[in-house]
């Protein structure tokens, strides 16, 4: 509660409390070749597109306050997420999450800052829309949008499935996505390492389950490893809906470096900085394998190393 306090507090000090308006411009840039500051945001999604969009504008604010230049919020972060936050997309208002998303673009203008954001995006009427996160810039530009590629059994009665990578640049540092259930496919990690990605930003919706849920101990711990295998840096977004586990940043060694409280909105402010040195196991093989060579060193051609079933003496 006194994080929410705050949070508005900071929101009413640019705009009103309710409605799509544009704060003030802040002049600053936050990034320099090779670094730049992330905020990995949290907060309770609902199926309320208005309340979702106050948090995520006093969220940006915030950033933009503490230096952050790229602000990553969660899965379906503005839309909702059908099946959880409500029960489907039927009677869904698009013109309001129109409306919000573009004030969310001019706010991101305004503030001059890179925006992650986590929406529903609709296609035509005869196919389910996507489950994505739109790649906003600090000139107010949608310049791409990840859909996400592996949908849940349950997802795919909301939405369709993605079938591309997107890669950014912010400040020389090259940027990747992905969304929540993506993190049981490798593969996707493995291909995001050819395209030489620094930053993995995968938003996720696990929340409002049941007290003693397995995905605040995997879904971390997955992501950990994926980070260490391919030596990248991740930020991980959720929603703070009870029960949920908390944004996370983790190094490219497979650290965790800072982590939000669960179940409480906030703000995480962690620096991605390519100059710093971290631990890399894999690295004399790694291309080895992105190559299809599994395994290290050279293969010897020896009749008794072929015989598998039998012990030479």
């Amino acid at each position: 509660m006194k994080k929410f306090v705050i949070a508005a507090w900071i929101y009413s000090l640019f705009s009103g409390i309710t409605g799509y308006t544009e704060a003030k411009a802040q002049p600053d840039n936050n990034t320099l070749e090779g670094k730049a500051v992330v905020a990995s945001c949290q907060f309770p999604v609902s199926s309320n597109i208005l309340e979702n969009y106050n948090w995520i504008k006093a969220q940006m604010i915030e950033a933009k306050l503490k230096k952050a230049a790229i602000v990553h919020f969660p899965e379906c972060a503005l839309s909702g997420y059908p099946g959880i936050d409500m029960p489907s997309l039927d009677h869904f208002d698009w013109q309001e999450l129109h409306s919000a998303t573009d004030s969310v673009i001019s706010l991101a203008r305004q503030l001059k800052l890179w925006v992650l954001l986590g929406s529903v995006h609709k296609i035509s009427d005869d196919n389910k829309p996507h489950n994505s996160i739109y790649v906003i810039n600090p000139e107010g530009k949608l310049i791409d949008r990840y859909d996400k590629r592996f949908c849940t059994g349950e997802d795919l009665k909301h939405f369709s499935p993605g079938d591309h990578f997107v890669n950014f640049q912010v400040s020389g540092i090259n940027c990747g996505l992905l969304i929540c259930y993506d993190v049981r496919f490798p593969e996707l990690y493995r291909e995001y390492k050819k395209l030489k990605t620094d930053i993995i930003f995968q938003s996720f919706h696990n929340a409002r389950q049941n007290p003693g849920s397995i995905h605040p101990v995997i879904m971390p711990a997955t992501s950990q490893a994926r980070a260490a295998t391919n030596h990248f840096y991740m930020s991980l977004t959720n929603s703070s809906a009870p029960e949920s586990w908390s944004c996370h940043f983790i190094t490219p060694d497979g650290l965790i470096q800072n982590k939000l409280a669960a179940n409480i909105p906030g703000v995480l402010i962690s620096l991605v900085d390519l100059t710093d040195k971290y631990y890399d196991a894999s690295s004399p093989f790694r291309d080895r394998a992105l190559n299809g060579i599994l395994n290290s060193g050279t293969v010897v051609k020896d009749r008794k190393s072929i015989a598998r079933d039998t012990i030479f003496k």
